[in-house]
């Protein structure tokens, strides 16, 4: 009962967790022990719209033939199940160090969702999934320094890791507290413009696109994470990983997969992250990673034994984010009172040197080159 009145004050102050151990959450990587990914379903797109503290995500990751590195957001939020905001955020990487990224990020108005939850919409913003559950449209006219106007079409299959696809978090697991999920369309095609003050930005090329729920808050549900998009010309491999805070074991959960030529070629929960070389940045303390490696292993739809890693410098920085300098109050009020809370987030977009991703399948390997869009993210000790 105490440790049931801690986690209550905890959810409404912000305040640090107790140690609760391992034991007080339930890895996604356990369902995937027996079924490694589940293919999604429109279905499985809903958004949950929680009545507690959550954080829910659309996200898009876009990679133009042209060059140009794009990401499109919807978060919704809720705090305490008393204050719910919504926000649409744009950003244009800049690969020219001598000009600035254009961000864009704007709270919305009179948020809504279609009848089965599968789409969203607000005053001058839209993202709407196709009735036959493989094409997203994206519309936002809430910033004039950035007008959406996007198709996102899913080419291959869509997973989950395990059953559920989620992680919970409590000490009696039967009726966790807390729950993470993660949802991916590895590999899309993406069409349409963002338009700027210069004029438009073609983005035909591909994407990625994740949803993502943090039914807690997101500095209890994890202290760092990692993320790849890799997309080459036949493969796509991603990788979604977090470490909890010390309250709940600092357990480590990675979910990944591999497309290949339209079809799922694995999926589970037992890829890895290492960065293989770090630097202490100077302004706050966290170990930047300046080369990483990622892998794979798993085994195909009819058992073959699959092996796959990429790694590679991961050159200077794209950018680095402060985040409590730039998410919009609501977010600053979640975490403003948790002690040792400094979050930052990283990201690389390699130009120089190429990664390769070497997959072997039942023996037999082959080498691609590709792009990688990359992001690591520390939150708290």
């Amino acid at each position: 009962m105490f440790k049931w009145a801690q986690q209550q004050l905890a959810n409404v102050a912000g305040t640090k967790e107790p140690i609760y151990g391992p034991e007080a959450i339930l890895s996604v990587a356990v369902e995937a022990e027996t079924t490694p990914y589940t293919e999604l379903t429109r279905d499985d797109l809903k958004w949950q719209v929680m009545t507690s503290t959550s954080v829910e995500t659309q996200s898009f990751y876009l990679m133009a033939d042209n060059g140009q590195l794009g990401f499109a957001q919807v978060i919704y939020s809720n705090v305490a199940g008393i204050h719910t905001t919504c926000q649409f955020n744009c950003k244009l990487f800049s690969l020219d160090a001598s000009k600035p990224h254009l961000w864009c990020s704007t709270q919305l108005s009179n948020h809504d969702f279609s009848e089965d939850k599968s789409s969203f919409f607000a005053d001058d913003c839209a993202v709407e999934l196709s009735e036959d559950g493989t094409t997203y449209t994206i519309k936002s006219m809430n910033d004039d320094r950035a007008i959406v106007n996007l198709t996102v079409k899913r080419d291959g299959p869509a997973f989950q890791a395990g059953k559920t696809g989620k992680t919970l978090f409590g000490t009696d697991l039967k009726n966790p507290w807390g729950t993470v999920r993660h949802a991916f369309w590895p590999r899309c095609a993406v069409e349409g413009t963002i338009s700027t003050k210069e004029g438009p930005v073609d983005f035909k090329g591909k994407a990625m696109y994740v949803m993502a729920l943090q039914g807690m808050k997101p500095h209890h549900a994890a202290a760092k994470w990692n993320f790849c998009d890799f997309q080459g010309p036949n493969y796509t491999a991603v990788v979604m990983n977090y470490t909890t805070p010390p309250s709940y074991g600092s357990t480590e959960v990675t979910i990944g997969g591999i497309v290949k030529d339209g079809e799922l070629l694995m999926a589970n929960c037992k890829s890895t992250v290492t960065h293989t070389k770090s630097k202490s940045d100077g302004e706050n303390g966290w170990p930047e990673p300046e080369t990483i490696k990622y892998t794979w292993t798993g085994t195909t739809k009819d058992g073959k034994p699959v092996e796959a890693t990429l790694e590679g410098a991961l050159e200077k920085r794209l950018d680095r984010i402060d985040v409590m300098a730039e998410v919009p109050g609501f977010v600053k009020q979640i975490v403003s009172s948790a002690a040792g809370t400094k979050p930052y987030i990283y990201q690389y977009y390699p130009q120089q040197q190429k990664f390769t991703l070497k997959v072997k399948v039942d023996g037999q390997e082959v080498s691609e080159q590709g792009t990688v869009f990359a992001e690591s993210t520390f939150i708290s000790e």
